[in-house]
């Protein structure tokens, strides 16, 4: 029923106006006609026409200043639920998505599906612009890290290498299917890793400059690796509460904030070794 819950704050203010301005008329006239005067046998008619009039200029001055002061449009959601925000922005004609985190694996499966989609079932899509900035897992890391003792971290080589290669074969099948795509000629895609250096605590993703997600990883989240028998610190994003920004009012700004860091980000950041080897 959200069209009657739309309905409703729409009329309520045009009402609450009309009431006003009708007890407003109807106690002036009753001041000066004596008919009406008489009906509502009242004699304070002026001085409750005028409170009225007060109340009905006061109301489109709380109504505007309460307007002025609103909240930027921020909701809260899931990270298991940005396929949603995947699908809703394959329905523009540009497509654009840019992403700063972990590994990217729960934006990856969505990605792959949709861009799948795209042989068969294009839409009004003719662009799509991917970007994914990953940790650079080359250099020594506090998270991820083996468990050491104290449950201090110890920063493990080999294990950083496992996610390296994870996320290198994310860039290389969403690389390969964007090159089919393009060579098809329906829709050109771009897809491209970056790294940035420092450790996983922002989950940021960016969709057709018109939405924002951000939250943070779990840094604390530990998992148990049987074949390397150690614990490791390993940032877990799937289930991240994320906060929303939209373009819709003040929250404008917010949005442009971020998609400007985020921009900022991709410039100052370095192509990875795996794809400078391949084009060597």
């Amino acid at each position: 029923m959200s069209w009657l819950r739309r309905f409703q704050e729409r009329a309520e203010p045009v009402v609450t106006r009309v009431l006003l301005l009708g007890i407003f008329v109807i106690g002036l006239t009753a001041q000066f006609v004596k008919p009406v005067g008489d009906a509502l046998e009242g004699k304070a008619y002026l001085g409750g026409a005028l409170l009225s009039l007060v109340g009905y200029i006061l109301y489109d001055q709380v109504k505007e200043l309460n307007s002025s002061v609103r909240a930027p449009a921020r909701a809260l959601v899931n990270s298991s639920r940005l396929g949603d925000f995947v699908s809703e922005a394959f329905e523009a004609r540009r497509v654009e998505i840019s992403f700063l985190g972990y590994t990217g694996e729960t934006l990856y499966s969505a990605l792959y599906h949709r861009l799948e989609d795209l042989s068969s079932r294009p839409g009004p899509t003719r662009r799509v612009v991917i970007r994914l900035l990953v940790p650079d897992f080359g250099q020594p890391m506090t998270v991820p890290s083996k468990v050491g003792e104290r449950d201090r971290p110890v920063d493990d080589p080999e294990f950083r290498e496992r996610m390296e290669q994870r996320c290198r074969e994310y860039d290389g099948i969403l690389s390969q299917l964007a090159e089919q795509l393009t060579n098809a000629g329906r829709v050109r895609v771009d897809c491209e890793y970056r790294l940035y250096p420092g450790i996983p605590r922002d989950k940021i993703c960016i969709f057709n400059r018109q939405q924002v997600l951000h939250g943070l990883y779990d840094l604390s989240a530990r998992m148990r690796l049987h074949q390397m028998g150690d614990e490791y610190y390993d940032p877990k994003g799937y289930n991240t509460d994320l906060n929303m920004w939209t373009r819709e009012g003040v929250a404008e700004t917010a949005v442009a904030t971020w998609t400007k860091h985020f921009d900022d980000l991709w410039l100052l950041a370095k192509s990875p070794h795996w794809r400078q080897e391949a084009s060597a």
